[in-house]
């Protein structure tokens, strides 16, 4: 897939005329507001002005090594204003970003560093072990491709040295609307997870699109979530592109994002569900002046409705619930304080934004009843990374021949136009605010010489949201308990697919078609919770 030859058609967005690309509002803030802060990160503050040279410098240190419009970079890192401005300046010299999980396993991580055709790897000290088992393999990093932002090892270089010699003169390319911004891995320990690609002109749209959600050159946005991470990138490109204040957490911490957020007079933040339910049950949370927030995010996860309804309670500002996929195309946005009968819901679709709702076999039901969820927008992206096959299993056309995206998710408009989510149609469990998919974890017990049969749910937990649990049949006469296959596949799974806790069966129950019916094996686990969602 060529930057010009996006799989999926996106004429509106190529023939905008008003296109700027994120660098270039770099350039126009430096500009503007030379000595206000652009981000800060454990008392390191960088200027605009600073920023903008550090970029230029960073856009000509690719350039020298012979990288430029359409190259990929891969980073695996904890968060850093290095980092950031390691994926500005590899955008503002053309080259596509690949921000990789640092909770994938290694050899998910090797895939995809291999798959994206990367040419240069920055790495942090603490993810070293991820990198060193097959290090030797990568055989597609050029010659001084491997960077370290904070450690020193033979065949690496350091950051600060690999740009030292390079000028902070403007840097520019002259980017296209279509070009590649990033690549985002779906997660995955089995097969090749799916690389996202989104262009620049679906990044660009963020900055005039988040004016409605009080982003403005006055916002101070708090960034707790991994730099890899969709959800963090989305208010990230936002507040960047707006010319707003970033203030990066390296790991989040509940004390330590109340007391930033105090300190900092923070007005933003994008969260994960679990991230509010730990902030809100912290016994200080009251104590902190949070007034300066003007609205606060959520995504990646539903956030269950007794946890909006304590935020609007007691957390100044505004909160929005978003719904959408990485991949783009439908989504849906709730402004819970607007709305406190709807908070069971995520609701109605957005600006530009079509939803259709599918029976099992792709064809459009009507409204109030439970289907796939299929979205199509102006925010759409180019494909999944030489997958056209698995791109194009996500198209649906409607009589008009207009393309949407399937979502995998079940759920239901309501008589107001608001949408319940209801099910994930692929059994997806979401942990942490990150997607764990049960087949994945299924194939790994499968190759157990004791295990014969399995399902793997998502079940409640106080911590992560929700958890993986595997429901097994042992073969007969096999001794093995369930302590010993939990053990035993947890040391083969990423941190968030690792099992909360193993049970044993009998047998699990199927349809007729001989489909184990999930939704029977969960509901004990879910008795008497909100309803999940």
């Amino acid at each position: 897939m060529s930057p010009d030859q996006p799989i999926v058609p996106q004429p509106d967005i190529a023939e905008s005329s008003d296109f700027v690309a994120l660098p270039a509002y770099i350039a126009r803030h430096a500009a503007a507001w030379p000595d206000e802060a652009a981000v800060k990160c454990d008392g390191v503050v960088r200027s605009w002005a600073e920023f903008d040279r550090r970029l230029n410098r960073i856009a000509r240190s690719f350039a020298a090594k012979g990288l430029g419009r359409g190259d990929k970079i891969a980073i695996l890192a904890s968060n850093s204003i290095e980092y950031l401005e390691t994926f500005m300046g590899a955008l503002r010299a053309g080259i596509c970003v690949v921000p990789l999980s640092t909770m994938a396993a290694a050899d998910a991580l090797e895939k995809m560093v291999d798959d994206c055709d990367a040419k240069m790897l920055f790495l942090s000290d603490q993810y070293r072990a991820l990198v060193e088992p097959y290090e030797a393999r990568l055989g597609k990093l050029i010659d001084g491709g491997r960077v370290a932002f904070d450690f020193a090892r033979e065949g690496w270089t350091g950051f600060e040295g690999w740009i030292a010699d390079a000028s902070e003169a403007p840097f520019e390319v002259a980017l296209q609307p279509l070009d590649d911004f990033n690549i985002i891995y779906s997660s995955g320990t089995t097969g090749l997870p799916k690389g996202i690609l989104h262009s620049h002109a679906m990044r660009s749209q963020l900055p005039v699109k988040w004016v409605g959600l009080d982003y403005s050159p006055d916002t101070v946005s708090l960034v707790s979530t991994p730099l890899y991470s969709n959800t963090t990138l989305v208010a990230l490109i936002a507040t960047v592109g707006i010319g707003g204040t970033t203030v990066l957490m390296r790991r989040f911490d509940v004390a330590k994002f109340l007391q930033l957020a105090e300190a900092e007079r923070v007005t933003h933040a994008m969260l994960v569900p679990v991230q509010y339910q730990r902030i809100l049950a912290h016994p200080d949370f009251d104590k902190h002046d949070l007034s300066a927030f003007k609205c606060k995010l959520s995504t990646s996860a539903p956030l269950r409705a007794h946890i909006k309804a304590d935020a609007v309670a007691r957390w100044p500002g505004r909160l929005l619930e978003i719904y959408g996929l990485t991949e783009g195309g439908g989504s849906c946005m709730l402004e819970a304080n607007l709305y406190p009968d709807k908070l069971h819901t995520v609701g109605k679709p957005g600006e530009g934004v079509e939803l259709k709702f599918l029976d099992e076999q792709g064809n459009e039901i009507a409204a109030g009843e439970v289907g796939e969820i299929a979205g199509r927008a102006p925010s759409m992206m180019k494909g999944y990374y030489k997958q056209d096959a698995k791109t194009r299993d996500l198209f649906w056309y409607d009589r008009d021949g207009r393309l949407f995206f399937k979502s995998g998710d079940m759920g239901r408009i309501d008589e107001d136009g608001f949408v319940v989510l209801l099910d994930r149609k692929k059994d997806m469990i979401i942990s942490g605010g990150f997607n764990v998919y049960a087949a994945d974890i299924e194939v790994l017990l499968l190759k157990h010489p004791d295990v014969i049969d399995v399902a793997v749910i998502g079940i409640p937990s106080d911590q992560w949201g929700e958890s993986p649990m595997a429901l097994v049949v042992r073969r007969a006469g096999a001794t093995v308990n369930e302590a010993e296959v939990q053990e035993w596949a947890n040391g083969q799974l990423s941190k968030t697919q690792r099992l909360v806790s193993v049970e044993f069966r009998e047998s699990l129950p199927r349809s007729t078609i001989g489909k184990i019916m999930k939704r029977e094996l969960r509901e004990p686990y879910w008795a008497g919770r909100a309803a999940k969602i």
